[in-house]
């Protein structure tokens, strides 16, 4: 796949943040290290905005990228945070952002996360009648109240979703023909049940698959609002949408989600719940394109008819780059020689990183120009699910850097 054309270019080698890579490897202190661009993380954002419904709110889920600096930038441009553990709740108290704006969803919550979560005051999305007993718990012994959303395992599968968080058998949230009778439990207890979250899958590049998704999404939301102790305040409608990752993935048309949402919102939503905080939830959507990775290469070498270029980073950073993050088919993400940007392409070379095991394998067989020790590589879309879902103590070699630009 051909460099990401969002990155600057300065004197023929990529930059980032308006600094050219080979004097940003300086500044970082070495390679491999992350960079993103604060520029094109808030470009990115406006331009979702500008088709999302006015009355739709953007959050931001911190598992794609948690890095604080990054979510210190976002929380000035998005309207809340969506947190999975008590360490990224506490990243996202530490910015702006009021608690009242931040979701905790995820099974398996301790209860030193729910007491944490409950002191907060944030809005955990329970999981099952179990958390659901502990939070009651947790806030009688606090003396406070909880915001609590039921989380809803949908009756229904989203096609076309690189990994599949709803329909069938699943441990994330309460199967939606459960949810009546949690309800009404809930009304027992004292909770404040603000309404529900929906997250049926994640990198969809349909359009037409996630605004079917989001339909009947609202439609179930819908139903089971009828049976909820409290006003309906909240509706997370989940997100899912993807970015492209090899030459055959095609962009998600944007436009025809926002015109399929408004239409939700204008003949669906607003009709029954004219005051309801409605959420589309996204992660590697905003962030994934924003961020490279960048590898510097230590040997050049032939084996067989091959040429290997083997680079100082690998799978230990960049475990989805390698193919080793439940994809089924392997496919090269975008790479290409950072400080030689604008060069044709000469050869036909695969990028292996510096484990020892196969599986740490960057680029299999691309076609870059001729690049030689000390070059600089460029894994593109490295924004999401890079640094923190990768095996980082993986044969103990140093972690990367991060940084922001």
């Amino acid at each position: 796949m051909t460099a990401n054309s969002a990155f600057a270019r300065i004197d023929g080698k990529l930059a980032v943040g308006g600094v050219p890579v080979d004097r940003l490897a300086d500044r970082v202190g070495g390679t491999p290290f992350f960079a993103y661009d604060r520029g094109l993380l808030t470009e990115r954002i406006r331009r979702l905005r500008a088709i999302l419904p006015e009355d739709v709110q953007l959050s931001y889920a911190i598992k794609a990228n948690p890095m604080p600096a990054v979510v210190q930038h976002l929380s000035g441009l998005v309207d809340g945070f969506d947190v999975a553990s008590a360490l990224e709740m506490r990243t996202a108290l530490d910015t702006p952002t009021p608690p009242t704006r931040v979701s905790f969803a995820g099974p398996g919550k301790t209860d030193a996360e729910l007491r944490q979560a409950v002191a907060a005051g944030v809005t955990i999305e329970l999981e099952s009648d179990n958390e659901a007993a502990r939070i009651a718990a947790t806030g009688a012994a606090l003396g406070l109240r909880p915001r609590v959303a039921v989380r809803v395992n949908p009756d229904f599968a989203v096609k076309g979703s690189g990994m599949r968080m709803g329909g069938g058998p699943q441990q994330f949230g309460v199967d939606s023909e459960c949810v009546p009778e949690l309800l009404k439990e809930l009304a027992a207890t004292d909770l404040e049940v603000l309404g529900f979250h929906v997250f049926a899958g994640s990198q969809n590049l349909r359009a037409d698959v996630i605004a079917e998704a989001q339909t009947r999404t609202v439609d179930l939301l819908l139903r089971l609002a009828a049976d909820a102790p409290d006003e309906i305040r909240y509706l997370n409608l989940g997100g899912g949408f993807g970015i492209p990752y090899a030459d055959r993935d095609d962009p998600l048309d944007l436009a025809a989600i926002g015109v399929s949402l408004a239409g939700l919102m204008r003949d669906r939503v607003r009709p029954q719940l004219p005051d309801a905080r409605v959420v589309v939830e996204l992660g590697r959507y905003l962030v994934g394109e924003c961020g490279v990775y960048i590898t510097r290469v230590v040997d050049r070498k032939q084996s067989r008819g091959r040429t290997y270029l083997v680079v100082d980073g690998g799978l230990h950073h960049q475990l989805a780059a390698s193919g080793n993050f439940g994809q089924v088919i392997r496919r090269n993400y975008p790479i290409a020689v950072a400080n030689r940007i604008d060069a044709e392409p000469a050869e036909q070379v695969t990028v292996v990183g510096s484990l020892c095991t196969p599986l740490d394998l960057l680029g299999d067989q691309v076609t870059l120009p001729r690049a030689d020790v000390g070059d600089l590589i460029v894994v593109h879309q490295a924004g999401a699910y890079g640094l923190t879902a990768s095996p980082t103590a993986f044969l103990s070699h140093p972690a990367p850097a991060e940084v922001l630009l």
